[in-house]
């Protein structure tokens, strides 16, 4: 079989739980957000993956070890979370203040990423993934796992915008056959994972 993605958006932060953009700001952890790390312990064990990778970021690299993987992990510089720019720590309701109607897919960021950059990331994520010979486990955040998603399916990185992601939600990038497929998505239940 070939090798699937298990990725987890990271637990709550303020700024998560506030709607703010957090991109390169690197904030800890609430205690909602500890716990819900914690809880996927139970829901992440018993697999066997080749490779753990997490975000250099702090809410990410702290979900990764309450889970329990901390030891094992790979920092991985394509799973930085989007940089906001000019829009880091605004929600999206202050952006729209000054910019009726914006969407980060379709509008961008004035002095961050572009989609297609944060795209090209996800690609080079997706390439060590698929070249690791296993299953591979990934910490980070909503937007990137978005964009990730999309372009695990062959689908433009705008196709993230449908793609909802809550707090410490585990999803399966995998395979029906031999085509990319969304084996599961925004996971909240308590059930094991994959």
């Amino acid at each position: 079989m070939p090798a699937r993605l298990v990725v987890v958006r990271h637990g709550a932060t303020a700024w998560s739980t506030a709607g703010r953009h957090t991109g390169t700001t690197d904030l800890p952890l609430e205690p909602e957000g500890r716990a819900q790390a914690e809880a996927l312990a139970l829901r992440l064990a018993g697999h066997a993956y080749a490779e753990v990778l997490t975000s250099p970021l702090r809410r990410a690299a702290d979900t990764c070890a309450l889970a329990g993987f901390g030891t094992r992990a790979v920092v991985e510089e394509g799973l930085r979370e989007w940089d906001y720019g000019d829009y880091e720590g605004r929600t999206t309701d202050e952006v729209r203040a000054g910019r009726p109607g914006w969407t980060i897919w379709r509008d961008g960021v004035p002095g961050g990423e572009t989609l297609q950059e944060v795209a090209a990331r996800a690609d080079e994520v997706i390439a060590r993934v698929r070249a690791s010979g296993g299953d591979t486990l990934a910490f980070a955040h909503a937007h990137i796992l978005r964009v990730l998603a999309a372009r695990w399916l062959g689908l433009e990185a705008s196709a993230g915008a449908h793609l909802v992601l809550g707090p410490a939600a585990p999803c399966v990038l995998g395979w029906e056959r031999e085509t990319p497929a969304l084996v599961r998505w925004n996971d909240t239940g308590s059930g094991p994972v994959p």
